[in-house]
């Protein structure tokens, strides 16, 4: 259960530490969205690095996915794997909860704008609130455009892990082939060379039969003279 020189336990026990992180940062930000009534508060890095986290424990998923299938044993195999899809479920249940976060975030933001554009403020401390608004919703634009490219970055992955895990799959069948024809040609070789052994037994048990007759042909002829 090696891969890469790290095993599939030692990966499972560095998903497991990736959610709890995973989940007390998103538990930080649900606090911080509810923490006050204004949208002005957030906390790009620590979005960031929330999304950061998911998108590595869907890495480490990828890896123990192609980890277990190569497992011998079916009783373990399918107890890794029972695993491993809890771990990616946990995984895809903290992304919906970031996605939902964004989207409140983003839907606050822009309630605020347009209630200060209704309002139709002109003085120095909406200019202010608008222009720190237009900030974070660069800085969260910025945050969700890093998390696609993650995803698509280990979607990348997943799937060069999944092809390579087909290709061995199937090298594993031509070996399987290779084998059984080498067998099957052992096989043939060794009735070949048994029927030529009794071959020449009996062609020496049908020279030992002419010279008998032979000699007793001899042997009675003189007898009668």
């Amino acid at each position: 259960m090696e891969g890469g020189g790290t095993s599939l336990s030692e990966l499972y026990q560095s998903s497991k530490r990736l959610l709890l992180k995973t989940r007390d940062g998103l538990e930080r930000l649900e606090r911080l969205e509810f923490s006050s009534n204004t949208a002005s508060v957030d906390s790009p890095e620590l979005s960031y690095a929330v999304q950061r986290d998911i998108s590595q424990i869907h890495s480490l998923c990828a890896n123990m996915d192609l980890l277990w299938r190569s497992i011998a044993a079916k009783p373990q195999r399918d107890l890794w794997k029972r695993k491993v899809e809890h771990v990616a479920e946990e995984a895809d249940s903290l992304k919906d909860s970031l996605d939902k976060y964004f989207q409140r975030h983003q839907r606050r933001m822009q309630e605020v704008q347009e209630r200060d554009a209704l309002l139709g403020r002109a003085n120095g401390e909406s200019s202010h609130v608008l222009r720190i608004f237009d900030e974070e919703a660069q800085a969260l634009q910025s945050a969700r455009n890093s998390s696609r490219m993650l995803e698509e970055a280990n979607a990348t992955g997943i799937a060069i892990l999944s092809k390579y895990a087909e290709q061995r799959d199937r090298l594993k069948k031509a070996q399987r082939k290779a084998l059984d024809v080498l067998n099957t040609l052992g096989l043939s070789n060794s009735v070949l060379r048994l029927i030529e052994r009794r071959n020449r037994v009996d062609q020496w048990i049908k020279y030992a039969g002419m010279v008998l007759t032979i000699i007793v042909l001899i042997a009675f002829w003189r007898w009668t003279r």
